[in-house]
Formats: structure tokens, sequence, C-alpha cells
């Protein structure tokens, strides 16, 4: 967006803005170097820089630096040192920017097109860096490439979320991979500053690409024997177990003898006190993994030992379930198929009797065709009217024999629930003759019954004749 008021912006950003606005692509990175001077000539942390980089914003100086960082500067005055320059200036103008207006475009589209940019240009300068065959075309690359990378840790440092992005970008991971000592080295350190600058990066980062890094760096400190190289991989490492202790059991469980390679092969190459911090990281999560592991073999063991036994005694018990089961299977064969059999034969039976019925009515219907032809015209009627009548008797007879039938199946149940009532009144009766039975005889003694005025007389008699009897017993 250009500013409709160009009263308070710079002059010499209004004429750098037109004069890169008319010339040609090739002149174009040449023109914005300009920028370093114009930024340059104000103090750090003054406002008048951030009007300044607000201005240079506005009139899509920083949009020309992202777009000329992609050609090819072997045609270009100054080379590649000119790209180099411009990625200075681009990270300086992005870092503390933050524009007021369209300020979602510029940290959504701007700022990672000028990382992407500058990843892009650090590849194309450690390729030629790699090719180069004169010492001083190596050194003149080397210097450009640590600037570009350098402003690439200036971009992110002042704009954190860009992190992420550098860390997931498949240009960072390829500039990792290389085998050239320097740049290994430099681009280790962009690693480290990436961590340092945000702690929680790899937390973020997907799966993939963090075991990307960690084998790069892995294969670095098993391959190389420079001591920079392991230096800077060791010092990575540390970083990544110190903010991320879940990534030590990550790296202890894919590279088993790590700490063992890490003992042997860089003890004594000047930086013991990184090493052995590394070591007692990875030891202690290595002892802890070895302690879960013997309780967990032990468990093991425990539960084989356990299942052998009872896989023994299922064996011992496996020749008697057989025959059982082979015989129980047998008795079930031989029933479904008695079953089966008996089935058939009823549906042959039903078959012969649907076809002996079939067989009859039609016997019986030719003999009434053969009986009509024998009967004289005149008799014809009296035979339908027979007929009829033997019809409507049958039907009758039907009738009848339905309404009897269901009569009598009333008539059934009502006898069936007089039963029920005589057998109960009979269950009762018994009960409470049983009952008064046992009454009269757990009843009490009630004593002799009284002397009535006859019975009196009658053993008044009885005495006196016994003494009439017996005259001695007066004395």
């Amino acid at each position: 967006m250009r500013p409709d008021e160009s009263s308070d912006v710079n002059p010499r950003i209004l004429s750098l803005a037109a004069e890169v606005a008319d010339s040609s692509e090739q002149y174009v990175p040449v023109l914005l170097l300009q920028l370093k001077e114009i930024l340059e000539g104000v103090s750090a942390g003054d406002k008048e820089l951030k009007k300044l980089k607000q201005d240079v914003y506005d009139y899509d100086l920083i949009q020309y630096c992202v777009l000329v960082l992609k050609q090819d500067y072997s045609r270009i005055q100054g080379g590649w040192a000119t790209a180099a320059q411009l990625a200075e200036i681009l990270s300086n103008c992005c870092v503390g920017l933050n524009p007021e207006e369209e300020a979602e475009e510029f940290h959504s589209k701007v700022l990672p097109s000028a990382a992407d940019s500058l990843l892009i240009l650090a590849r194309r300068l450690q390729a030629r860096f790699t090719r180069a065959v004169k010492d001083e075309e190596k050194t003149d690359y080397f210097r450009s490439f640590r600037t570009v990378t350098d402003s690439i840790c200036w971009l992110f440092g002042g704009h954190v979320q860009l992190t992420q992005q550098v860390m997931q970008s498949g240009h960072f991971l390829q500039l990792l991979l290389t085998d050239d000592v320097e740049t290994e080295a430099v681009m280790m350190s962009v690693l480290q500053n990436i961590i340092r600058v945000n702690s929680v990066v790899l937390m973020k980062t997907d799966e993939k690409t963090v075991h990307a890094i960690l084998d790069e760096l892995v294969y670095k400190l098993s391959s190389s024997t420079n001591p920079v190289i392991g230096i800077a991989a060791t010092k990575a490492m540390i970083l990544i177990a110190n903010y991320h202790q879940s990534i030590v059991k990550s790296i202890c469980n894919r590279y088993k003898g790590l700490r063992l390679l890490l003992s042997k092969q860089w003890t004594g190459k000047g930086f013991d006190r990184e090493l052995g911090q590394l070591l007692d990281l990875l030891y202690s999560r290595t002892y802890q993994q070895n302690q879960s592991q013997r309780l967990h073999h032990a468990a093991c063991v425990i539960q084989a030992a356990w299942k052998a036994f009872q896989t023994r005694k299922r064996i011992k018990r496996l020749p008697k379930a057989v025959s059982s089961l082979q015989k129980s299977f047998r008795e079930k064969k031989e029933r479904q198929l008695l079953l089966l059999e008996r089935q058939r034969g009823e549906e042959e039976l039903r078959r012969q009797l649907q076809l002996q019925r079939q067989r009859a009515i039609r016997e019986f219907r030719q003999r009434q065709l053969d009986m009509l032809e024998i009967v004289p015209a005149s008799l014809v009627d009296r035979h339908m009217r027979e007929q009829e009548r033997k019809a409507v008797v049958l039907i009758q007879k039907q009738w009848r024999g339905h309404k009897e039938r269901k009569g009598f199946h009333l008539q059934k149940q009502a006898l069936k629930q007089f039963k029920a009532a005589v057998t109960l009144q009979r269950a009762a009766l018994r009960f409470l003759e049983k009952r008064r039975n046992a009454r009269k005889v757990l009843s009490p003694w009630k004593g002799p019954k009284g002397l009535t005025d006859a019975r009196r007389l009658e053993l008044k008699k009885q005495v006196e004749e016994h003494i009439a009897l017996h005259p001695m017993l007066r004395g």
C-alpha cells in the first residue's frame, strides 16, 4: 500500500522507490543496496527508524527485496555478495517492523516469503561454495553464506513465529544434509539459535522432521572425526535434551549404541565437559530404561512359566476332551441325520398323500363326467338338483359337526373346571378332617363325669347286696 500523502516520507525513500519502479530487473538489486545506507543513518531504537521501516514497507521495497533474492546474481553487479547484503537489509527491515495497516498480510505472507527466500539463497550459496575450486572464491562464498544465515537468525529472532516455518522447511533440512565442515558447523549453530529462541518449536514440529534432524545429528557424530562438527552436534543434542525431556526417550530408543559410540569416539577431543553432560542425560534415561526393561523381562518370564504350566495341564486333559468332543459330535451328527431322514420321509409321505388325493379327485370327477354322458338329457336337471341337495346336506353336516365340536370343547373345559373344583374340595375336606383328629388326640384330660341319681341308687343297691351276701363284713 502506498500512502496518499508523501510529505512525511523520507525523500531518499521516495527517490529510491521511483528509481526501482522505473529500472529493469538487472539493476534493481544494486539500487536496493541504498537501503543499507539509509537505515544506518538513523540510530537504533529511535522512533524515526521505525517510521523509516514503515515507509520502506509502504512503498513495497521489502517486497522487492524478497523478489530479487531469487534472481541469478552471477550476472549482477557485485555478484553473490550483493545478494548477501540484500539478505541482511531484508532482515533488518523486517525486524522491529509491525505495520499498523495490513498487519495480517505482513505476518502471513511477507515474512514467510522472506524466510523462504533467505533459505533458498543460503542453499544456492552452499552449493556454489561446495563446487568452488579456488580458495578466494570459497572464502567469498562462505562469507556470503555466513551473512545470509546470520540474517535468517536475526529474522526469526525478531519474529519468533518463523522458527517453526524454518524448522519444517525442506530447504533447512537440505542445508543440514551436507558433508562440508564449514557450512555444517554454521547450520548447526542456526539450529541451536532456533531452539534457544523458541524452546517449544520441536514439540510443534511434526515427528518426521524431528526424526530427520536427529538422524542427521547422530550421523554427524558417528561419521565425522572433526572436533568442530563434534562439538556443534553435541551442543545441539544437549539443547534438544534440556528443552525437551520427552525427546530423550526417543533418542535412546532409536539410537541404542549412541552412548558407547560417543564415549569411544569423542573422549579427549577438547569438549569433554559438553560430552559428559550429554552422556549424563543419555545415561540417566538409559538406566531408567534398563530398569524398566528388566522388570518387563521378569514379568514376561513369570507369565511365560504360568502359561506353559496351563498349556501342559490342558494338553494332559486333551485326549479325554478330544474323545468326548468326537463322541458328542458323532452323536449330534447322527441325530441330525436321523432328523433329516425323518423329515424327508414325512415330506415324501405328504407328497404321496397329496398325489393320491389329487388322483382320487381326478378319478371321481372323471366318473362324474362319464355318468353325465350316460344319463339321458331329460334326467340331467334331476341329477343336478340331486347333486345340489347332496352338497347342501354335506355343508350342513360339516357345519353341525363344527358346532358340536365347538360345544364339546366348551363342555370339556367346563368338565375340567368341575373336576378341578371337586379335587380342591376333596383336598380341603381331608385337610380339615386331619385337623379335627389332631385336636381330639391332643385335647387335655377333663376328668370323670358326675354321678346321676339313677347311677347313685344302682351303686347303693349293689353295695347292700354285697353286704347281704357277706354278713361277716358287718362286725
